[in-house]
């Protein structure tokens, strides 16, 4: 999985995270967490958008390397942070797999699966996105 460098910034009710090695992918919100979450998604719709280009995706420099950028790191001011974005891109196309449940656990997973109106494997996949993207 490739991690971008990401800086937030914001005050109050309003955040945003900008990410210096794609031009234009931002995301914003009313917290940092609710920043962050967006700017996860709107990083994986901007690779999405390059990949249909056929545009190759930018290299993912490291956080010491932003923070070195004369345009990113030494005008870093007291209310930005540096947070990694992680992208994680579908590869279009759906694999079979055989995982292994305590059985309590995999009523539990089947019960809210229907209760959200989902697959058990709709369920676990967006379970799995979400932990993935939360790190």
């Amino acid at each position: 999985m490739i991690y971008y460098v990401g800086i937030l910034d914001g005050s109050g009710d309003t955040w945003g995270v900008r990410i210096p090695d794609c031009p234009g992918c931002h995301g914003g919100g009313a917290t940092p967490e609710a920043a962050i979450s967006d700017a996860i998604s709107a990083l994986r719709e901007w690779a999405a958008e390059i990949h249909t280009e056929g545009a190759q995706l930018p290299k993912a420099h490291t956080m010491a390397e932003i923070l070195a950028d004369p345009e990113n790191g030494p005008e870093l001011r007291a209310s930005e942070s540096s947070v990694l974005i992680p992208l994680l891109l579908d590869a279009g196309r759906t694999v079979r797999a055989n995982v292994t449940f305590d059985a309590g656990l995999l009523d539990a997973i089947d019960a809210e699966a229907e209760r959200r109106g989902l697959t058990r494997s709709a369920f676990l996949a967006s379970a799995a996105r979400e932990k993935i993207e939360a790190r």
